[in-house]
């Protein structure tokens, strides 16, 4: 919750480069003069618009990008995987197998990729009714759900602590069991990569932001509070053999099988609706990364298909590299989750740093202030006060000023710390 305004106010703060606004690309504008030898050694290579011995690519933009492609395919796979549960929990004599997982996974990648290229001109108008479902799906849920689940108590949801993995403490357990719960935070930074394809970006994009968190923050915080009170019995919800025990809470609320497929229906289907922005995302970062020299092949990658204005081979690696992730999954669902943890770690890692060094630069008084007037269409600043350097550095027009924004960015800081973790 409090990394996009963070990087709301990073956005806006180099906005007028919309082109550019990747976290390799702040790090680059915030990390300052004696250091940014050593994070261009793990953070980048060649062209871009600073001086190569102080670019800054590697480490942030290669995180990033492994980051995003591992979002890709975990997309895909837990569509893929909600989709077979749902045939276990309709099917008893289906023989689980998790090949069929894969194929499943791979025919919602390549809806993902029909959509970003073949569809790709309807893309808005899909997101737009993707917006409706997830709202108008969200009550879909809850209502029935809590209407008609037997209802735990609120000593049982507040004050109750599971230790089911037999670890050594419970705090332990509450650390290792996180990991998932964080998966659903990441994304914030998904608008940031399209920039170059929406109007008034500088505007937008932080408004997108935070809409989102707003949105999904409250949704997300209401359905949790509802599935806890509806849980019932942890054990039977644990081990279903569907492999998510929320198609089991579904079914045991509502005491119909119908119902519980299509209320999981509901979150399969805006499963692959997430996917096809996924992809989307992560394309534009290999892009992105590879038109500044970042990755092999960079010339291939960088390459915009000229009659739809696709990036279209960064497209196509993103859908090869998931596809081939998923293969993982024949052998061992448990590989192939650890590999995905890159998802986690590589984008909460980049989220890191980027707050870090905007924390520097704010607590350094590096960044010049934005006067609220403005003359002849042109802003005029004060001069920063702190450390400054070749780079000039503005708040943009989406800033918390004083101690809350540094309040906040402290928080988003540890906060990025911990779930690095």
């Amino acid at each position: 919750m409090y990394v996009p305004p963070r990087y709301e106010e990073t956005f806006a703060l180099t906005g007028l480069n919309t082109g550019r606004q990747r976290q390799y690309y702040w790090v680059a504008m915030l990390a300052p003069p004696s250091s940014r030898k050593f994070f261009s050694y793990i953070i980048g290579i060649d062209s871009f618009p600073i001086d190569r011995s102080i670019i800054l690519t590697i480490l942030l933009g290669w995180l990033t990008v492994a980051g995003w492609q591992a979002f890709a395919a975990s997309g895909g796979y837990l569509s893929g995987t909600i989709i077979q549960g749902l045939i276990v929990m309709n099917n008893p004599d289906y023989n689980f197998e998790r090949w069929h997982g894969t194929l499943l996974f791979w025919a919602v990648i390549l809806i993902g990729v029909l959509v970003n290229t073949v569809m790709l001109s309807l893309l808005p108008k899909i997101e737009s009714v993707i917006l409706i479902i997830h709202i108008l799906g969200f009550f879909a849920i809850l209502i029935p759900l809590v209407y008609m689940a037997p209802h735990g108590t609120a000593s049982d949801v507040f004050t109750v602590f599971v230790n089911g993995g037999g670890w050594k403490t419970t705090g332990l357990s509450f650390f290792v069991g996180i990991t998932g719960n964080v998966f659903a935070f990441l994304g914030s930074d998904a608008a940031i990569h399209m920039s170059e394809e929406i109007e008034n970006a500088s505007i937008n994009v932080p408004r997108s932001m935070m809409a989102s968190v707003v949105l999904n923050g409250t949704l997300g915080f209401s359905m949790l509070i509802a599935v806890l009170f509806c849980l019932g019995d942890i054990e039977s919800v644990v081990e279903t053999p569907t492999g998510y025990p929320f198609l089991a809470i579904f079914q045991n609320g509502v005491q119909s099988l119908g119902g519980a497929t299509t209320m999981g229906a509901i979150v399969a289907v805006l499963g692959v609706c997430a996917t096809i922005a996924f992809v989307a995302t992560s394309s534009r970062m290999t892009w992105s990364f590879a038109r500044d020299h970042g990755l092999p092949f960079w010339r291939h990658l960088s390459k915009v298909e000229s009659r739809s204005s696709i990036p279209l081979v960064s497209v196509l690696t993103t859908v090869t590299i998931s596809c081939l992730l998923a293969l993982i999954n024949i052998g061992s669902s448990t590989a192939f989750n650890q590999v995905i943890s890159l998802t986690i770690n590589g984008l909460y890692a980049s989220y890191l740093i980027v707050c870090g060094l905007l924390l520097y630069r704010r607590l350094t008084g590096a960044i010049a202030t934005r006067t609220v007037y403005e003359t002849n269409a042109k802003i005029v600043t004060e001069p920063a006060s702190g450390e400054t350097d070749v780079i000039n550095l503005t708040w943009g027009p989406f800033h918390v000023p004083g101690a809350l924004g540094v309040g906040i960015n402290v928080v988003g800081k540890s906060n990025g710390g911990d779930d690095e973790l």
